[in-house]
């Protein structure tokens, strides 16, 4: 392919993404010479003058925060996952000129958790209850989890989880964020909130079962207090950077139609790391 074909992460702020080394890496390992993979800062009040003015070269869009609900009003067609949880990370070119959204967060998560050996009917605990919480209880759902306690910091904010998990059919349950944290040792507990925010639990994490996996959406810094603290422990650790790949990974597919060159996109990640910590 020669022709020119862009794509770019969206979001405000943006400079810090790392998903213009994934997805470039992806176009030259896969041959795609005509692709190019970029970073636009976009404010949520600009997305759809933004989105409306792009040209037919465009192929598809990542959307990162603040823009992952407003990307449902600019499309044409939402995704049954992205329509349940109310949030989008991806919009596809159609033929016909519109928009589609996605949310590959949602099979992201699903898979590096299974990579992880996270068993079926698993015990969940979930710390934080936005926007990436509402990915998290779909995933959840995907593994048939046979509880969900979300451990939250505003009371209103489980209230709105909790409508999502009663449409999802998953049995949930509202924890106060400084309750004791006995059960917190579940089969899979799942950080969703700002770097520094989950460091209170790290000494109930000093006694989680070594079975437990514990995944923590933020990978700058890391590992988190938290991530070391579960690692010390004996738990198997998924990061943030776990899923930023994945999800790239689904989003490169339905950009190109051609299947993502994995190791090669994960090697540029790890070098992309190894370059901003020296």
């Amino acid at each position: 392919m020669t022709h020119e074909r862009r794509a770019a992460v969206l979001g405000k702020p943006i400079a810090h993404s790392l998903s213009p080394v994934i997805h470039n890496a992806g176009y030259a390992a896969a041959g795609l010479t005509g692709w190019s993979y970029g970073a636009i800062e976009c404010a949520e009040a600009e997305l759809p003058d933004l989105v409306a003015g792009l040209g037919p070269e465009w192929a598809g869009l990542s959307l990162t925060m603040p823009l992952k609900e407003a990307a449902l009003a600019v499309a044409g067609e939402v995704s049954p996952v992205a329509a349940a949880i109310g949030a989008a990370n991806t919009l596809v070119r159609r033929p016909d000129g519109s928009w589609a959204a996605d949310n590959t967060d949602v099979p992201g998560m699903v898979d590096v958790l299974t990579g992880a050996g996270v068993p079926a009917g698993a015990e969940v605990v979930l710390l934080g209850a936005g926007g990436t919480a509402r990915a998290a209880l779909a995933a959840a759902d995907h593994l048939a989890a046979r509880r969900v306690t979300c451990r939250v910091r505003r009371p209103a904010a489980g209230v709105e989880l909790a409508r999502l998990a009663d449409t999802l059919g998953l049995r949930f349950e509202i924890a106060d964020w400084a309750a004791p944290a006995e059960r917190d040792g579940a089969d899979l507990v799942i950080s969703t909130v700002p770097k520094g925010a989950a460091d209170g639990f790290t000494a109930a994490a000093r006694s989680w079962r070594p079975e437990t996996v514990f995944f923590d959406v933020v990978y700058d810094p890391w590992p988190t207090p938290l991530a070391a603290a579960a690692a010390a422990a004996g738990c198997r650790i998924v990061s943030g950077l776990d899923l930023l790949l994945a999800q790239a990974i689904g989003q490169f597919e339905q950009f190109t139609g051609v299947s993502a060159p994995v190791s090669e996109m994960r090697s540029a990640l790890a070098a992309a790391l190894a370059a901003r910590s020296m």
